[in-house]
């Protein structure tokens, strides 16, 4: 009797276990993918704008080639998440995009910015976005690493991760440190190449297939 009441236990605690799994698995947002002709906004700095390669090698372009999507490039460079913030709602206002892809935070850690205060500007910037309508996705960037940088061993910031937890957004993870750490894909320390443009576009665009947002 005593082992069968075990197993019973066991059971239960199973199923128990099996429904939370479920549970946790529904938390995650469930998309439909966006046609070709969407209208997509690329929102970032130097390396959504695309320095270290000639025109139209830059990822947006690259991306909406292999997308269909029509993508607007809205990257400045040198821009800063603290000066962004103040652009976005113009920014949306003028493309009227379905979905934004937000690049940004690299020149703030180069600056030495506060997580904190990076934190707070990337936030208020997918607030904005989601906020006027439309869905935004984040796309992680390296931490700020002499050594990572010259081992090429460059790893995603951990504020993206945390903050894409708390805000429920698509998070675009390793696509951008995977090429930065690789010498071959860089025009230097901190943009890609033209081929490491091809490189980001192919990955974010695998990523946003993972999130059910472009078709495969």
């Amino acid at each position: 009797m005593e082992a069968q009441g075990k197993t019973l236990m066991r059971a239960w605690l199973a199923i128990l276990a099996l429904l939370f799994l479920t549970a946790c698995g529904n938390d995650r947002p469930k998309f439909s993918p966006l046609p070709a002709g969407t209208a997509v906004l690329a929102f970032g700095d130097s390396v959504t704008w695309g320095t270290g390669a000639a025109p139209g090698e830059d990822y947006p372009t690259q991306l909406a080639a292999l997308s269909g999507w029509q993508i607007a490039n809205a990257g400045i460079p040198g821009d800063l998440a603290e000066t962004a913030r103040h652009r976005i709602d113009e920014a949306l206002a003028e493309h009227a995009p379905r979905l934004v892809l937000v690049e940004l935070g690299g020149n703030d850690f180069l600056r030495r910015r506060a997580e904190g205060e990076v934190t707070e500007d990337l936030r208020a910037i997918l607030r904005a976005i989601r906020d006027a309508g439309v869905q935004p996705v984040l796309v992680a960037v390296p931490a700020f690493s002499p050594i990572g940088a010259a081992t090429g061993n460059l790893k995603d910031a951990a504020l993206y991760r945390r903050l894409a937890q708390e805000e429920n957004v698509p998070l675009i993870e390793t696509v951008f440190a995977d090429v930065l750490s690789e010498s071959t894909l860089r025009a230097d320390p901190i943009h890609p190449n033209a081929s490491g443009y091809r490189r980001l576009a192919e990955g974010i665009a695998k990523a946003l297939q993972g999130h059910g947002l472009l078709g495969r």
